[in-house]
């Protein structure tokens, strides 16, 4: 499912119009962004937790030539999916 299809069940489903549920959409996806570039958690109880996690600086090797290189340490963003969102998708 993209964003767009979203978007229509989500219209569907509550009576809001496309554009209405687009333009809330696009606000949460950009509040959640904001607020883990700035190094602090989302959680959305019962769906999961999203948060920027810590990688430890490690050597690479470059598949082409095999030789080793250093890939610098950063931070990137992760979701911990939580525990009704887990269930759900572990009884299929």
């Amino acid at each position: 499912m993209n964003k767009e299809e979203l978007v229509q069940e989500v219209a569907k489903k509550t009576k809001a119009s496309q554009k209405q549920v687009a333009e809330i959409l696009t606000t949460a996806i950009d509040v959640i962004e904001k607020t883990v570039a700035k190094g602090k958690k989302v959680t959305l109880v019962g769906f999961g937790t999203f948060e920027p996690r810590k990688r430890a600086a490690r050597t690479g090797r470059n598949p082409q030539t095999g030789k080793e290189l250093r890939i610098p340490a950063k931070t990137v963003p992760a979701f911990s999916a939580g525990k009704k969102f887990k269930e759900l998708v572990s009884k299929k």
